[in-house]
């Protein structure tokens, strides 16, 4: 065990005995961040929920971050001004690598609406970062409203609400785009784990994976 010196207010950071490859080796699985990113109402939280249950099912080791059960915790100090929004996905974007080093498979259930908060994510995480576009029409996510903010953000109370009064930024090279305007939830899952299974982050058993 040692320390590396960051330079950063004298911090000293600690180079564990256990590393990720001796988690892997113990666990069987390979860690990835998969990024479900989207408008409110896109279908992120349905899919990033129905996935994780479908990894579980597999033997995964998994652990989602969404973005209302954040806020009412470790960011609940944030409001949704772009500032407090990019403070926001700048946390959820360090908890979601130390997930990573603790090689779960972490979802991450976020509008996250500008681009230059999900490439810090990326550059945090590297190759095991796996950014999930639901895309769906503002028309159709205006349609759904399951928490009725659209009608509060067009009637004016609400600030700064993505897709209305404030923009978002969509992904220029996602891994996976999910088209849930007009697929069924469970299609989109199918594909999640397609790619999973591809990209050889799951097996039929977790024994049969390589990290």
């Amino acid at each position: 065990m040692s320390r590396e010196k960051t330079g950063v207010r004298n911090l000293t950071r600690l180079q564990t005995a256990v590393e990720r490859k001796d988690r892997a080796r113990v666990m069987g699985q390979r860690g990835a961040v998969l990024w479900f990113t989207g408008l409110s109402g896109s279908g992120k939280s349905t899919v990033a929920n129905a996935v994780e249950a479908r990894l579980n099912a597999l033997g995964r080791m998994t652990y989602l971050l969404d973005g209302d059960n954040v806020r009412d915790g470790l960011c609940a100090d944030l409001g949704f001004s772009p500032e407090d929004r990019r403070e926001n996905i700048r946390r959820v974007a360090h908890v979601a690598k130390l997930l990573w080093e603790a090689n779960l498979i972490a979802l991450v259930s976020f509008i996250s609406p500008f681009r230059a908060e999900r490439r810090l994510a990326r550059d945090l995480i590297g190759k095991d970062f796996i950014e999930v576009f639901v895309d769906a029409p503002l028309e159709v996510c205006e349609s759904r409203d399951p928490k009725g903010l659209y009608k509060k953000a067009r009637a004016g109370a609400i600030a700064e609400f993505t897709g209305i009064s404030s923009p978002y930024q969509k992904p220029e090279k996602p891994e996976l785009v999910l088209k849930t305007g007009g697929e069924k939830p469970e299609a989109s899952v199918d594909k999640v784990l397609a790619y999973l299974k591809a990209k050889g982050f799951v097996s039929p058993s977790p024994g049969g994976e390589t990290i």
